[in-house]
């Protein structure tokens, strides 16, 4: 087993967006529309009876509607925002806010481009990630592990830094990996556990796992799991978890194997 092998058994759900009602310029339809356009979610726009104005809709693959978000919501943790706002810390951790309609996308299989052949397309499993570091940081408690392929990045980022100086100092049980390109001291000096390896697991993951305590054997918070695998043109291919049984399987391969 490898983490690109838990990528690759992972076969994905159906899910679609439908803007409902909309009043706001057809510019904000078109971002919508153009974030997913090569991911297996469909985005339409329709009149529907009984919502909101500007509604974004969540729906599975039978139709049934899952969840609900206005437009701006979306519009302001997705579409009008990019990576640059995680990386300087522009938006801070206590600002991390995704709507229910993108949370709601868990279970999706994204393959997405980094930079820089796209600007955007990425920016979901950045904010996904903060969504987890987040969960993490209000738990102040359990397990949280992170990937970060070059261990500087931890420390050059100054968005990423100061999540993790956060962490470091709460009572989460905090664990970073990626290849030791002279971040390591650095990195550890934020207050948490480094792990520093050289193998494709390292290289070419980015994971972010938070398991709360007593995961897996009480009725508490479960786990979050993001795990998404680069290919040679540095497209990521990956998902999004609270399946307790599938995030444990990328928690317990991180624990065991690196």
């Amino acid at each position: 087993m490898s983490l690109r092998r838990l990528v690759e058994n992972h076969e994905g759900v159906q899910r679609a967006l439908v803007l409902a009602n909309r009043s706001q310029p057809e510019q904000l339809r078109s971002m919508l529309t153009g974030m997913f356009a090569r991911q297996s979610v469909s985005v339409d726009e329709a009149v529907v009876e009984g919502i909101p104005e500007d509604t974004v809709l969540l729906l599975d693959g039978e139709g049934n509607v899952l969840a609900q978000s206005p437009l701006d919501a979306v519009a302001q943790s997705l579409l009008f925002t990019n990576s640059d706002a995680f990386v300087t810390g522009s938006t801070s951790l206590e600002e991390t806010n995704l709507p229910s309609v993108v949370t709601g996308l868990e279970g999706v299989r994204f393959r997405l481009r980094g930079f820089p052949r796209s600007h955007k397309e990425k920016l979901l499993l950045i904010a996904v990630s903060r969504h987890i570091e987040r969960a993490a940081w209000e738990h102040d408690a359990g397990t949280h592990r992170a990937s970060f392929q070059r261990l500087s990045r931890i420390v050059d980022e100054q968005g990423t830094q100061r999540v993790y100086r956060q962490l470091g100092e709460s009572d989460v049980d905090t664990h970073v990996y990626g290849v030791d390109d002279g971040g390591a001291e650095e990195a550890a000096a934020l207050g948490v556990t480094v792990h520093a390896g050289e193998s494709a697991d390292y290289r070419d993951s980015w994971f972010v796992v938070h398991c709360p305590p007593g995961t897996g054997q009480t009725a508490g918070p479960g786990p979050l799991a993001l795990l998404a695998i680069q290919d040679d043109d540095g497209v990521w291919d990956g998902f999004f978890t609270t399946e307790t049984e599938e995030a444990l399987a990328v928690e317990d391969y991180v624990r065991r194997e690196l």
